[in-house]
């Protein structure tokens, strides 16, 4: 069994910024691509950055520039640095790993979500 658990969430004004941190914990053997996902009210469930074992990053281009996200594999740890946060990034942030756990099998993990919300 697999647990992923975001935290730092929480309200910002338009221009702040704020860093969630994803804990993986569990009967974990490796870790591979992490990631941070984002869903609004009413819209699908998007990838915004993700990161692999190696440290490559990819990100969506409307958060390009302004959120980094990175990781400790030493703690099974993914962070997601956002600054210069517009109302439109306001939705659940959830985090997402590619995980060989117990059973030898990769599969996909996600948390249960961190509320963020930016205020014009």
């Amino acid at each position: 069994q697999v647990q992923l658990v975001e935290s730092g969430g929480g309200l910002v004004q338009a221009g702040g910024s704020l860093r969630l941190s994803c804990a993986a914990s569990g009967s974990i053997f490796s870790i591979h691509d992490m990631g941070w996902g984002r869903q609004a009210p009413g819209k699908q469930r998007e990838l915004v950055a993700s990161i692999t074992s190696g440290g490559i990053t990819k990100y969506e281009d409307s958060v390009k520039g302004r959120f980094t996200i990175s990781r400790d594999n030493a703690k099974n740890m993914v962070y997601l640095q956002m600054n210069g946060l517009k109302p439109e990034d306001t939705a659940v942030y959830f985090c997402n790993a590619d995980v060989i756990a117990a059973d030898w099998r990769l599969k996909g993990y996600w948390g249960q979500g961190t509320q963020v919300t930016v205020s014009s």
